[in-house]
């Protein structure tokens, strides 16, 4: 439960007060990374972490209705935050492993490695000519996993916005990587 002057900050932060934000931030943005260290084992992605909760904290400041403690609302965010992160490196990990495992049946030849490289160097010289949203929001789909609602609220923008976007960016990436793609 809420203390009066724990509901006295979650008023002023939801009303724009951003001295009370940063108060906020200032008294447990440190204790927050380093209990998100104990779960990520990385003090740059616990501080990653627990800047997105704060930054979706100020976003979604006209919504927010804690119940809890602040603290204990604090850290069990930064604690789910820190399970999402763990589940999406072990999808990348198993993905990997079994990358690995398929395709090193058969030993790769230098042409392979070229080319390889080649399409690497390709997708990463396309996404970076693409406006930076639009960039983005690629990146955010399919390197980091996010579902199209999921960038949208992120980035405070339609759903319909990440779909166009996508569709531009994946437009751009098959134009570009037609010679690899028809050969495959």
């Amino acid at each position: 439960m809420l203390d009066k002057k724990e509901r006295n900050i979650v008023v002023q932060v939801s009303k724009s007060d951003l001295k009370a934000f940063e108060a906020l931030f200032r008294k447990h943005y440190e204790m927050l990374c380093t209990y998100a260290v104990r779960f990520v084992h990385d003090s740059d992605t616990a501080e990653e972490i627990v800047q997105d909760l704060f930054y979706t904290l100020w976003e979604k400041r006209m919504q927010l209705k804690i119940e809890t403690s602040l603290k204990s609302y604090l850290y069990t965010s930064v604690h789910n935050r820190c399970l999402k992160y763990l589940r999406h490196r072990n999808v990348e990990s198993s993905y990997r492993d079994y990358y690995f495992k398929h395709n090193s049946e058969t030993e790769a030849t230098p042409e392979d490695i070229t080319r390889t490289e080649e399409v690497h160097k390709i997708v990463s010289h396309t996404l970076d000519a693409l406006p930076d949203k639009c960039s983005k929001i690629f990146r955010l789909n399919r390197f980091d996993g996010l579902r199209y609602h999921e960038i949208a609220e992120k980035l405070s923008i339609s759903v319909k916005t990440v779909e166009a976007n996508m569709g531009k960016a994946l437009k751009l990436l098959r134009r570009n990587l037609k010679d690899y793609t028809e050969t495959a």
